[in-house]
């Protein structure tokens, strides 16, 4: 790929924080503190998955299923940026950054479906109660998962090897923390019109169809819980479902905001915000909001940490 104004790209520079350089050392500590507090948080939420005898239920299966995979999502993009920030050598292979976009959509992608799973769950739970467990075998939760997690590879790969087959500018800084899809396409020359239009459709496959499946999902839930005679039932019902609609739309809002911009009204500097919220926040606060609204994973933690915490 030879041009006057294209190079033959081997290598990108994350920009990163940047142009924020006397606060390096101070994000690296933040940044450090979120990435141990997910591993910590999110594999207490495994261990008592897999050993709580109360726990072995399909609800609990998938939560310990989305709890890994907050623990890889958070894993592709927090310790490269912890090494950028420490060494502040900011320069990335193209393999290098193929792969991690590549494994940042996958599990981007798995997320979608996984909530979708979760929300699906709900609904049998409190609009089909008498056929929950007819209905969840364990081979369904197990091939739900693994749905989840093989459905949108495919599709993912082309994506990112249509993406990395552009010709690249001069110009090889990505104005992002990781590689992500509109850094990328910023840097390329010529149209990329049908590269951002496929990525429209992933995202309204992968991302607004999912979405959709989960409002309809709380919608039927919301019309069945006030249905019920007990306001104690239907507080108790509520209560079963706030959690997971708290995640939800932390990371789908945030997501979807991000990638259903255009190359030219993309803001590197929102984007970078956007992409922080739904690739830290929501696994930090996933084991959070799960352990403080579910009363059955606060004994369990309980009897797993020592007496007095």
């Amino acid at each position: 790929m030879e041009g006057s104004n294209v190079t033959l790209v081997v290598e990108f520079i994350l920009l990163g924080f940047i142009d924020l350089p006397s606060l390096q050392g101070f994000l690296f500590g933040i940044f450090l503190v979120i990435y141990l507090s997910i591993l910590l948080g999110n594999g207490l939420i495994i261990l008592i998955t897999k050993t709580d005898p109360s726990l072995q239920t399909p609800i609990y299966y998938f939560l310990g299923n989305f709890s890994f995979l907050e623990i890889c999502y958070a894993s592709v993009t927090v310790p490269r940026m912890l090494a950028d920030l420490w060494t502040h050598n900011r320069n990335i292979s193209l393999w290098a950054c193929a792969t991690q976009l590549c494994l940042f959509l996958i599990l981007g992608v798995t997320e979608c479906f996984l909530l979708t799973v979760m929300a699906y769950d709900r609904y049998v739970a409190i609009c089909k109660p008498l056929y929950y467990f007819l209905i969840m075998k364990h081979n369904v939760c197990v091939g739900l998962v693994v749905g989840s997690w093989i459905l949108g590879i495919p599709v993912v790969i082309g994506l990112t090897y249509q993406i990395f087959s552009l010709p690249f500018c001069d110009s090889t800084e990505l104005n992002q923390v990781f590689c992500d899809i509109y850094p990328v396409l910023q840097v390329a020359c010529g149209d990329t019109s049908m590269n951002e239009l496929s990525v429209y459709a992933d995202v309204v496959f992968f991302g607004i169809i999912p979405f959709i499946l989960i409002l309809n999902s709380y919608i039927r839930i919301i019309t069945t819980i006030l249905k019920l005679p007990s306001a104690t039932g239907r507080s108790k019902a509520f209560s079963t479902c706030s959690s997971h609609l708290t995640v939800v739309s932390l990371f789908f809002v945030t997501a979807i905001m991000t990638h259903l911009q255009t190359k030219t009204s993309h803001s590197a500097a929102t984007e970078r915000v956007l992409s922080l919220l739904y690739t830290t926040m929501t696994p930090l606060v996933n084991p959070i909001i799960y352990s403080l609204r579910n009363k059955n994973v606060i004994v369990a933690l309980r009897k797993l940490l020592p007496t007095g915490i």
